[in-house]
């Protein structure tokens, strides 16, 4: 099978489904052609999403800000989602973890594995970035007669997995979703590490936390953080996101048993259980992960207006208002003290992933809109007055439950 970048294609994250002997299961699998989430809500969790929270994250059970106990070396975080896994394969539950590990010529390339032995879970510690066509090594899954899996994945990778689940006859999958952080190729994030960094090559980590700073961390063990708004983000090309990104209506993973990512954990993980499953893949790691109640504090309205305003001039094709460098620090100093943080920085982040859906959508695509927008986005697009157009939404779609 080629690993390799595939030529670039219009909405398409090259999540392994075309690269798999019947590559016309993209057709039902792709979240880009004609999602239905609330039908694979319901197949997976049993019901649809709710409203309030639910409508924002995904059905869940339970919420934790959450922290390994002993960090693990080497995670991007403290090692939830890694130590997750390693502990099914440990217990044996699944007999083989599919995931990405750093390609053996670019450690910021990810390239899809098979992973048997928990011990080797420690490979896939760590940020990734580019596409990874992780589902095409189902299929070497079934032929090494594995019958219980767990996947760690994406969300357009999770979509097109439960999207064919019933049909790959596994005996059990265990699915443990990140958050998707807006990807881009490989060699485009070489092109933003030069941007933030004279010697890119000796940046070894990146992260963008909630505080509103991105970290970077170095080969000789030096740490620096970079305000948000002082990001080179006006330098990129406009291709940097590709349109799948921008479009991208799971920001979330809803389909996952357990989601790990950072939005709301206020400076730790954040963990959502979505069913039973999840709470089985939590539970194992028992006391090794300190787990506490979220929190929410701060107003989003004022910065989702803010990136709205611009997401617009960008779907136009007019360029982005740039923030006067004197404005930038004092900004900076403000936005963790008194921006949305824990869950209104996630309820922002999704609030804008929503706007940008539509935005850019109804600039370049506007025939995949009524299709590609579930309810649950315009629901979460309506306190800023963007609303469907005649066309625009599928009648059928179906509403959050009460």
């Amino acid at each position: 099978m080629d690993l390799r970048d595939p030529a670039p294609r219009s909405l398409c994250t090259d999540c392994g489904v075309s690269r798999m002997k019947d590559p016309s299961m993209c057709g039902r699998a792709c979240q880009f052609i004609q999602p239905d989430y609330p039908a694979l809500e319901a197949q997976i969790h049993g019901r649809v999403r709710g409203i309030g929270d639910e409508m924002y994250f995904g059905a869940f059970k339970a919420m934790y800000k959450a922290r390994m106990a002993t960090p693990k070396t080497g995670a991007q975080w403290t090692g939830i989602t890694t130590s997750l896994a390693a502990d099914l394969l440990d217990k044996g539950k699944v007999d083989a973890v599919l995931c990405v590990v750093p390609d053996p010529e670019d450690v910021w390339k990810p390239r899809p594995t098979l992973i048997t032995d928990a011990q080797n879970m420690a490979q896939a510690r760590g940020m990734r970035m580019g596409y990874a066509p992780l589902l095409a090594l189902l299929e070497e899954a079934q032929a090494r007669g594995y019958s219980r899996l767990c996947v760690v994945g994406i969300p357009c990778q999770i979509y097109a997995l439960r999207a064919l689940e019933a049909d790959l006859g596994f005996e059990r999958i265990y699915v443990i979703g990140t958050p998707c952080s807006d990807n881009t190729t490989t060699e485009n994030f070489h092109s933003f590490l030069a941007l933030l960094d004279e010697d890119p090559e000796t940046i070894t980590y990146l992260e963008f936390r909630a505080d509103y700073k991105v970290e970077l961390r170095y080969g000789d063990g030096r740490v620096r953080l970079i305000p948000f708004l002082s990001l080179p983000i006006s330098d990129l090309p406009k291709d940097f996101f590709p349109m799948t990104c921008k479009t991208c209506v799971d920001y979330t993973n809803a389909l996952s048993d357990v989601t790990v990512g950072y939005m709301g954990g206020e400076g730790d993980q954040w963990v959502i259980v979505r069913n039973d499953r999840g709470a089985e893949i939590l539970g194992g790691l028992g006391r090794d992960v300190i787990l506490g109640p979220v929190g929410s504090a701060g107003k989003r309205a004022g910065a989702v207006k803010g990136f709205i305003a611009n997401t617009a001039l960008a779907a136009g094709g007019l360029p982005l208002r740039r923030m006067p460098n004197w404005v930038r620090p004092i900004v900076s100093w403000l936005q963790p003290r008194f921006g949305p943080r824990g869950l209104e920085f996630a309820r922002a982040r999704l609030e804008m992933k929503a706007a940008e859906t539509i935005l850019h959508l109804r600039r370049t695509m506007p025939a995949k809109m009524k299709n590609m927008v579930p309810r649950h986005v315009w629901d979460i697009a309506k306190p800023y007055d963007l609303t469907p157009e005649p066309g625009e939404r599928d009648p059928k779609a179906v509403a959050p439950r009460d």
